[in-house]
């Protein structure tokens, strides 16, 4: 049968197509800018005629209406990165939150998941029949595919066809078919502050010309971004593709010549972005998605020579131990693939990694500085200090590899805010950090 006669034959109404989602079910979402409003909210819609369904996404971009707390018992959502609009309902009791590397979470989804159902947005099919996962890439919807009992997708015009590896489904794979078009979701490119630029100046003359970068969103990212423009033969191995990454391949600065992984492309999970990202990924042949525990594998990073990994962090302790995640109990983000690119730039050859942070954060009481002695109870240990190469802040660059507790605080200190450094050296000597 030609393809497009299978396409017709699948093609159903939404809720036609949610009605194969039965209680108790496992319902895989396809995540970020790849998830299908419309087969979501029509879901959500038969709510109540359903018991305990697990539904798992992350990093949503859409408020569905299954995050808040009447849906639970009917719909538990389970995110494995929590992004703000799950942050902003989690404190209503329908959020649970994963703890999952990126290069491991196709474990989580063959051990934790095992979803019945896949739900995911889609491009339009190609002259083939495949239709693309979007800006997406695949993220692990090629596992889920691969042994989910029931796979329905909402085809929308607007999303890109993108190049990789397992990027794409055949109609003949797919067990419902929905069509309604709708613009992307886009995320808002973070202002640089001038604190941020100073953190970025301090990076910047440690990334050669030639290197391999991995960075991620927000203001210190794109000031770091941005401030690569006077580079030569960059390339990308990076989680998420970023506007400004986009903003230098047009200008020539990334080119991946100097890759040994995937010579010539851009390596990424997932994009996110402005309508501008999506329509550089769409037929891009120098954009190569791939499953994202494929791209955070440490070992295939590790092939690009001066692999520079840069990532943000809540606070750092004397000792070097980094909190990206949490603030005490408080779930603020989640682990996703910070570690994983640390360890995959010190095993680069000529590789670094950096963790970038204010030195200071505003809060209601005033002034509090991010370099502590000791984190809250609760906090989440995101990057062992023995992981950990170079901390930045505004003031400077602390090289923490392999050093002793003592030496450690010494250039910790020196990158804290001035008005809490004669503090924080007082507690690391009470604590018996320093004699």
């Amino acid at each position: 049968m030609d393809w497009k006669e299978i396409y017709k034959s699948k093609l159903v109404d939404f809720a036609e197509a949610v009605k194969a989602v039965r209680s108790g079910d496992s319902i895989w979402v396809a995540p970020t800018t790849s998830s299908p409003p419309d087969l979501v909210n029509a879901l959500c819609n038969r709510a109540e005629e359903l018991e305990n369904v697990n539904v798992y996404s992350g990093l949503l971009m859409y408020p569905f209406a299954l995050l808040k707390p009447n849906f639970k018992g009917h719909l538990n959502y389970h995110t494995f990165f929590l992004g703000p609009i799950e942050r902003k309902f989690m404190p209503q009791g329908n959020v649970d939150v994963i703890s999952v590397h990126f290069s491991k979470i196709d474990w989580m989804m063959n051990n934790i998941v095992k979803a019945r159902v896949l739900m995911a947005e889609v491009s339009l099919p190609d002259e083939r029949g495949y239709m693309s996962w979007g800006p997406l890439g695949t993220f692990c919807n090629d596992l889920v595919a691969d042994n989910a009992e029931v796979v329905m997708v909402q085809v929308n015009k607007n999303v890109p066809f993108v190049y990789g590896e397992k990027n794409v489904i055949h109609v003949s794979q797919v067990d419902y078919i929905c069509e309604k078009d709708h613009p992307l979701p886009e995320l808002p490119n973070s202002p640089v502050t001038e604190i941020e630029k100073k953190i970025a100046g301090h990076i910047l003359p440690h990334i050669p010309d030639g290197a391999t970068v991995q960075i991620g969103l927000g203001g210190i990212a794109n000031a770091v971004g941005y401030g690569l423009e006077d580079k030569k033969d960059l390339g990308v191995h990076t989680e998420m593709l970023t506007e400004s990454l986009v903003y230098l391949a047009k200008k020539g600065v990334i080119n991946c010549s100097k890759k040994n992984y995937y010579k010539g492309k851009m390596v990424c999970g997932f994009g996110i972005g402005n309508k501008e990202l999506y329509e550089f990924m769409d037929r891009n042949p120098m954009v190569h998605v791939a499953p994202v525990y494929e791209v955070n594998n440490p070992y295939n990073v590790a092939q690009n020579d001066n692999f520079i990994s840069i990532n943000n962090a809540l606070m750092v302790d004397l000792t070097g131990q980094v909190c990206s995640e949490s603030l005490g109990f408080e779930q603020f983000s989640c682990t996703g693939g910070q570690l994983d690119f640390v360890r995959a730039a010190a095993m680069s050859k000529g590789g670094k990694s950096f963790i970038a942070l204010s030195s200071v954060v505003e809060t209601k009481n005033g002034l509090q500085s991010r370099i502590v002695l000791q984190f809250p109870p609760g906090s989440v240990i995101t990057t062992p200090r023995s992981d950990v190469q170079y901390i930045v802040t505004e003031y400077g660059i602390a090289d923490l590899y392999n050093k002793s507790i003592a030496r450690r605080v010494h250039e910790l200190v020196k990158i804290a805010h001035p008005d809490f450094r004669e503090q924080l050296l007082k507690d690391a000597k009470e604590a018996g950090l320093l004699y």
